[in-house]
């Protein structure tokens, strides 16, 4: 009969998980994180054009900023992280005057400020900022009451 001796090799499999589990965390967190980080720009991508759509239609600014907050209503947004301008078709640079006509260009910006949730990637690459922007020709002067 053999006698079953604690031999060095019988912890050698708790050691390497030991030193295996850490790194396996922070690339299964990584990745997590990663997917975080599309979903946030997926859905201000979907803010920003969503915001614009009704900005051709109904140029009543409250609107379109809610709007805007309602397609990114997972993130959090506020009115100070969309923007919007009306620019005139030539330029794109010069704002339309008050009232807005139809060849003038609706442009959304949405800015957003991503954080990973795991705190050793966050030391690694900080605060993320983000933005999307869409634009479209203005399709009706309209301002909603």
């Amino acid at each position: 009969m053999r006698s079953r001796r604690a031999t060095p090799e019988r912890g050698q499999s708790l050691v390497e998980f030991a030193l295996i589990l850490p790194i396996f965390l922070l690339v299964l967190f990584g990745i997590i994180d990663l997917g975080r980080g599309v979903y946030a720009y997926n859905t201000i991508q979907n803010a920003a054009r969503e915001a614009v759509r009704v900005a051709i239609v109904d140029q009543n600014e409250d609107v379109i900023l809610a709007k805007a907050q309602k397609h990114a209503v997972g993130l959090g947004l506020t009115d100070a992280d969309v923007s919007l301008t009306f620019l005139q078709p030539d330029t794109l640079t010069t704002p339309c005057n008050t009232p807005i006509a139809i060849s003038c260009e609706a442009e959304i910006l949405v800015q957003y400020q991503f954080n990973p949730a795991t705190p050793i990637i966050g030391n690694i690459v900080g605060v993320i900022n983000m933005s999307a922007a869409s634009r479209q020709p203005v399709e009706r002067s309209y301002v909603s009451p």
